[in-house]
């Protein structure tokens, strides 16, 4: 059964099926655009049913609040002006300036500390040779005075043995 087809009969009337979708498109469309307008008009009435306060007392407290902040800004700007803030860019080049000549500086003091560490070592070697030589000079005197001990007992020793052969010549030929 087709659209085309289909008859409504009302009242003696016959409707045909096309008639019909016409009809209930347009009744709908109608009875959408009626609740629209409905709808609209429940909300302007809502609207005009708000009370709107009195404004008076708002616009005097930003007034107040917008004097406050001039009255700060004016405070802050003549701050700037007290503290120089103008002449803040130049003294801030002259402290870079300052701050990479110590940074220059304490680099050739590391180099110095380098130095100076390397000149302690060398000191602390030469401290142990130093060391070692009193070591030997000291032995040396030992041994010097041993050496002159040993002089002195082998010239005894000499003078013995030339006695001894002095007296072994005596002895051997005693009117000579």
């Amino acid at each position: 059964m087709s659209l085309a087809e289909t008859e409504l009969t009302i009242g003696g009337t016959s409707f045909k099926g096309v008639y019909i979708a016409i009809l209930l498109s347009l009744a709908t469309t109608l009875g959408g655009g009626v609740w629209t307008a409905s709808s609209l008009y429940s909300r302007l009435e809502a609207v005009e049913a708000l009370q709107i306060p009195e404004l008076g007392p708002i616009e005097e407290s930003l007034l107040t609040i917008n004097q406050d902040l001039q009255t700060q800004i004016d405070l802050i700007q003549q701050e700037l002006i007290d503290n120089d803030v103008n002449q803040l860019q130049g003294k801030l080049a002259a402290l870079g300036v300052n701050l990479k000549t110590i940074a220059d500086q304490q680099g050739k003091l590391l180099s110095i500390q380098e130095k100076v560490i390397s000149l302690e070592k060398d000191i602390e070697a030469m401290r142990s040779v130093v060391a070692t030589a009193e070591m030997a000079t000291n032995s040396m005197k030992s041994g010097q005075n041993d050496l002159q001990k040993m002089s002195d007992r082998l010239g005894r020793i000499e003078t013995e043995i030339d006695d001894l052969w002095s007296g072994m010549d005596y002895l051997s030929n005693p009117l000579n």
